[in-house]
């Protein structure tokens, strides 16, 4: 290139995309094929080429091709007889502009109207498997800017935010024959053996008692026979632990391993939101809690409320992280279990904390959340609340506990007030009683003062 003997070249790995299917189902591509025209495109005001509806598939090769009074016509330049193409188009070009007739598909004036497809579009959120990546998102956008250009829609792009969910795993078990193939075999029709630290070491089948290999986790899929059933967990413990544990079990961008051990451990965190909420309302509903007159342990709980609902609203709004919007709610769960319920407000600041549990499950477990609801003393259902707001000054911390360290190493802590200054906390830190045990004939190098979080002392 610098001595101008060869010139830059950009190659798009790109390629034709060829439409044409031989089945029935699909948009009948509008071309007639004439003998003396070539191959002729249907007029306008002939479109659209409409399917015939008295066919019955035998799966031998497109229907289309053996109807006659589908494929005969006449050229519509020449007038002579022709033949219609048979053909009809990749599902993928129907699915390449479905979004934009979601916003009017009522509408009979063309493919989309205009108004309201500036109103809705582009996509806010699209939620696909990364096999769309290559192949229908591709096409859409293509399409997109086609309708763009067409004076059909205004936004350039067809969405703002993809997500692309992980797939369902689950164990695999085998027995490889004597002529070399492979039986699968279904998870629920294996046994198996586990050691103290419940690592499983063998595997046999139900059936026969016999020994089978086990293959691995991979993709739930028809092919290894481990796809489990949801209509029996569904069953025994209910659409709720379901939907729990699978949004429980992994962020959805990435593959979550199906677990009968994880779907028990979401049953038992849902009745323990069952029983706590119960021993709450059976004493009665309590009065209006006095934000003014919490004393310090009730404050801590207040707090711990409203930092859950904080963090699931950032985790679920911002991120699409469920999981970790769960374990926010488990985690209160365990702070709401501890606290004390001796006054009316103990009661009041309990019924506030069941209420933002509530509502943080009810998009994940619907059905627990609406019963708790009504018996939290809500005559409207769940769906209708609003999504619980953070009282900020609830996060506000009176004092802070500080952890304490001597060249890196924890040696102990001090309580402060949280408005304390850097010179505060420091000249607290330095007179501390186990600091000072260990810097005892040393000299203070340097005082690292991290702001609501640690101190460390540098000496040597």
């Amino acid at each position: 290139m610098k001595k101008n003997l060869g010139a830059s070249r950009t190659q798009f790995r790109l390629r034709d995309w060829g439409i044409s299917r031989q089945r029935y189902w699909g948009c009948p591509i509008p071309i007639v094929h004439c003998g003396t025209c070539g191959d002729v495109p249907v007029p306008e005001d002939q479109l659209p080429v409409v399917l015939p509806e008295d066919v019955v598939p035998d799966g031998a090769g497109s229907p289309l091709a053996r109807m006659p009074e589908f494929y005969e016509c006449s050229c519509p330049k020449c007038g002579a007889p022709a033949k219609r193409e048979t053909d009809t188009m990749d599902t993928f070009v129907e699915s390449s502009w479905y979004y934009a007739r979601y916003a009017s598909p009522h509408y009979t004036g063309g493919l989309v109207e205009k108004s309201a497809a500036d109103h809705w579009l582009p996509v806010d959120q699209y939620i696909g498997g990364i096999e769309h990546a290559i192949l229908h998102l591709l096409y859409a956008r293509f399409f997109h800017k086609l309708m763009r250009d067409e004076g059909l829609v205004s936004s350039n792009e067809p969405f703002k935010n993809l997500l692309t969910q992980g797939m369902v795993v689950a164990e695999t078990y085998y027995r490889r024959e004597a002529n070399g193939a492979y039986t699968w075999f279904n998870p629920a029709d294996v046994e198996l053996e586990r050691d103290s630290k419940a690592k499983v070491i063998s595997a046999k089948l139900i059936a026969d008692g016999l020994p089978v290999e086990i293959g691995g986790t991979e993709k739930m899929a028809k092919s290894k026979n481990n796809g489990v059933d949801p209509q029996s967990m569904i069953d025994q413990f209910g659409a709720d632990t379901c939907r729990l544990f699978m949004m429980f079990a992994s962020p959805p961008d990435m593959s979550a391993e199906w677990s009968d051990s994880g779907v028990e451990g979401s049953h038992r965190f849902l009745k323990r939101v069952w029983r706590l909420a119960q021993a709450h309302v059976v004493q009665g509903l309590p009065g209006k809690l006095d934000v003014a007159s919490l004393n310090d342990e009730q404050k801590a709980i207040r707090r711990s409320i409203h930092l859950a609902i904080k963090q699931a609203s950032h985790d679920v709004g911002q991120n699409h992280k469920f999981n970790t919007a769960i374990a926010q709610v488990m985690t209160l769960m365990n702070v709401l279990e501890k606290a004390a319920q001796v006054t009316e407000q103990d009661r009041a600041l309990m019924h506030e904390g069941l209420e933002a549990v509530t509502l943080l499950l009810a998009p994940i477990t619907p059905h627990i959340s609406h019963e708790l609801w009504n018996q939290l003393g809500h005559p409207a259902p769940v769906i209708d609340a609003g999504w619980p707001v953070v009282d900020e000054s609830a996060l506000v911390q009176d004092s802070l506990t500080l952890v304490i360290q001597v060249n890196g190493k924890l040696r102990g802590q001090i309580d402060m007030p949280a408005t304390a200054t850097r010179e505060e906390v420091e000249a607290a830190a330095r007179t501390n009683e186990n600091v000072l045990r260990f810097v005892d004939g040393l000299t203070i190098r340097k005082v690292i003062v991290v702001p609501g979080k640690l101190v460390n002392i540098v000496a040597s």
